[in-house]
């Protein structure tokens, strides 16, 4: 079933209403397209899903973790095709060219064809994880279990915890008074 949109474009819809790739590209491009071909690069970082939201890419200019073309940018600065893009978020750096303006979010195939990503590659996900991970259900860690844990993190140990004048752990605790805790003081 096709039907005429305003401005003599069709507009198909398939079963169920969806959309094909092609009805992606071309709604994209059709909407994408801003005068003088140039958008806002907040904008933009979130139509080609860098970012998950516009809020996001605006921030991430405002602390200067966008450049364009080597410059470190406002969210209101116009990128056009040819820029280069880095954005720095979630500790890795996105390095893109824009091929594409774009003004509205589309599907993530459809952004990829708007940018070619000169990134470095991620890292390796075990050099990401982080030292000692507990098992699910494993319940608090013990004392023990916790000075492990600071010894794989490389954390000072012997710094955090109760000396009393001994030296130990725990050798305080005949010099509390007794009280409503233990019941009688001579027990």
């Amino acid at each position: 079933m096709a039907s005429q949109g305003a401005g003599g474009e069709k507009k198909s819809t398939g079963a169920g209403g969806a959309r094909g790739s092609d009805d992606a590209v071309t709604a994209a491009e059709a909407a994408g397209r801003a005068g003088g071909e140039s958008v806002r690069v907040d904008s933009w970082i979130w139509s080609v899903r860098l970012v998950k939201t516009r809020s996001m890419g605006a921030t991430a200019c405002r602390g200067g973790h966008v450049r364009v073309n080597g410059e470190r940018v406002k969210p209101a600065y116009a990128v056009r095709v040819g820029d280069e893009v880095r954005v720095r978020h979630d500790g890795r750096e996105r390095v893109v060219v824009v091929k594409r303006v774009i003004r509205k979010r589309v599907g993530a195939p459809v952004a990829a064809e708007c940018y070619v990503d000169n990134s470095p590659p991620p890292p390796p996900r075990e050099a990401v994880a982080p030292a000692g991970i507990r098992d699910r259900g494993a319940g608090r860690p013990t004392k023990r279990d916790r000075r492990e844990l600071e010894r794989l993190r490389g954390l000072a140990s012997g710094s955090s915890g109760f000396a009393g004048p001994s030296g130990s752990p725990g050798s305080s605790r005949s010099s509390r008074p007794a009280g409503r805790e233990g019941g009688p003081a001579g027990s």
